[in-house]
């Protein structure tokens, strides 16, 4: 079999860890940092790459994203016909869980109130909340919105999941289309966004969605920032209906300084940390994926093939 050639196009990543990895788990493999004029290569280990890499890299059998989002992927002109193939999980699922679980218990046990307390120096009682009254809803239901729905399932939370094609999964709710995305809302008290960013998922957390919720609802948003209508939030925190968020993700990162989640009283912010890319599974994946196209098989049949349609 004639050798591999992998180019590696990541912003903002540092490079030589990836290549000594790439290099041990594909057999042959040539695999450089990509520059301008390099030759075509067969394979792609991508993020945030520039619209000159894919003018130029136009023959890629794939692309590798190392990301679960492949938003701003696909917002490049693309050649027709190039797939592109994002992670699936490789240890994202078990972080993301881990984060949801983190921020909902967090509020529903009103940890934020006790430390703002114990900050003042003042010893406090708060009544138990009952589970019953907090259902906790999962909007997208892949491998990431899964695993945090059985993470939350865990500690007794009612459990709702909404997806945009059914996914049936025990001890979940589930609600499908927008035909049920109403419904699902209305029964929800604390809201998880894990979809993925598309045409019609942008701006899916506004006024009108979220005011949808049970009083005193809760926000958890680990997709994008771009699902969420930043105003519209505020507002509705401050006018009672919302009790607060958690956000990881925002329209622009890192935050500017003068934006006002820094300062809400009732907003919880974190640095797009929900997940991180934990190189060598992800390394592992991409290896084992490549493999199984270099032996024949179909990108369509990898897992984390992106269908350009549905963008995601």
């Amino acid at each position: 079999m004639d050798a591999t050639y992998i180019t590696f196009c990541c912003t903002d990543t540092k490079a030589e860890p990836w290549l000594a990895g790439l290099r041990a788990a594909v057999p042959r493999a040539l695999v450089d940092v990509w520059q301008p004029g390099a030759p075509q290569a067969d394979y792609a280990v991508v993020w945030a790459p520039p619209q000159q890499f894919i003018d130029e890299q136009s023959r890629l059998k794939a692309l590798f994203n190392i990301g679960a989002g492949v938003d701003g992927l696909l917002k490049l002109n693309l050649p027709p016909g190039m797939a592109v193939v994002r992670l699936d999980d490789a240890g994202m699922s078990v972080q993301m869980a881990e984060y949801v679980c983190h921020a909902l218990i967090r509020h529903f046990r009103e940890f934020d109130g006790y430390e703002a307390d114990v900050a003042k120096g003042t010893w406090s009682y708060r009544k138990p909340r009952s589970r019953a009254e907090c259902p906790v809803g999962i909007m997208g239901l892949g491998v990431l919105g899964q695993r945090v729905a059985q993470a939350v399932a865990q500690f007794d939370f009612p459990v709702r999941g909404w997806s945009r094609t059914p996914h049936p999964m025990p001890g979940v709710t589930g609600f499908a289309g927008e035909s049920q995305f109403n419904d699902f809302l209305a029964g929800t008290r604390v809201l998880v966004n894990l979809l993925p960013l598309t045409a019609q998922t942008e701006n899916i957390l506004r006024r009108d969605t979220l005011q949808r919720l049970l009083p005193g609802g809760y926000l958890i948003n680990v997709a994008r920032g771009a699902h969420l209508v930043e105003a519209d939030l505020i507002a509705l925190i401050d006018s009672g209906h919302l009790a607060g968020a958690t956000l990881d993700v925002f329209r622009t990162e890192p935050l500017p300084r003068a934006h006002p989640f820094w300062s809400h009283p009732r907003i919880t912010i974190t640095p797009h940390t929900s997940a991180r890319t934990l190189r060598e599974e992800s390394i592992a994946q991409i290896a084992a994926k490549i493999a199984r196209l270099r032996a024949g098989e179909s990108p369509q049949a990898l897992p984390g093939c992106v269908d350009p349609a549905r963008g995601y």
